[in-house]
């Protein structure tokens, strides 16, 4: 009997556990949400991508360093969409693919499209093993600010834009 009280005692410590794991993950990416609902990033152009592609790096901000990585890739399809980049010597800038009101008209399409497992990821990828160079890690008062470089198949993008008919086709004319 004891040894039955101390089994269903050891079960119900695992349950709780895993329900306070579960609840604090949830947590955290309700706040990565949070952060990136805003949108708020900087973008810049690192050098030429391959056909169809920018290779950009990303300034992210959050109260966790690893939500501001995570979060870089989102941030780097909207700053593609809705900023573009300026250029530098050797970088060309690019502007957005779309206007910022086209956001707020097909709201809700972009609401899935970036949600946590919507299609933005397959248009971005981190270039590199993933780390962060010290350079591209500082704290701006109580955020960090994580610089990631990733790369935006930009090609592909634009088509699936087209096609869902967020934006037109550059065949459409003026």
């Amino acid at each position: 009997m004891k040894r039955l009280i101390k089994l269903s005692s050891l079960l119900l410590v695992m349950v709780l556990g895993l329900t306070i794991n579960s609840t604090a993950q949830s947590r955290a990416q309700k706040k990565a949400d949070k952060d990136t609902d805003d949108f708020v990033y900087e973008i810049e152009g690192m050098s030429v991508g391959t056909q169809g592609t920018y290779l950009i790096k990303v300034w992210s901000y959050s109260k966790k360093p690893t939500i501001a990585i995570n979060q870089a890739k989102k941030n780097a399809v909207h700053g593609v969409i809705f900023k573009g980049f300026s250029g530098k010597p050797g970088v060309p800038g690019q502007k957005a693919l779309a206007t910022p009101e086209i956001e707020k008209e097909k709201e809700a399409w972009f609401d899935e499209f970036f949600s946590d497992k919507g299609n933005y990821n397959r248009y971005v990828t981190e270039s590199g093993d993933g780390t962060v160079a010290a350079e591209d890690r500082m704290k701006v008062g109580k955020k960090y600010k994580i610089g990631v470089i990733v790369s935006v198949n930009v090609a592909d993008l634009r088509k699936a834009l087209e096609d869902a008919g967020v934006i037109k086709g550059l065949s459409s004319g003026f």
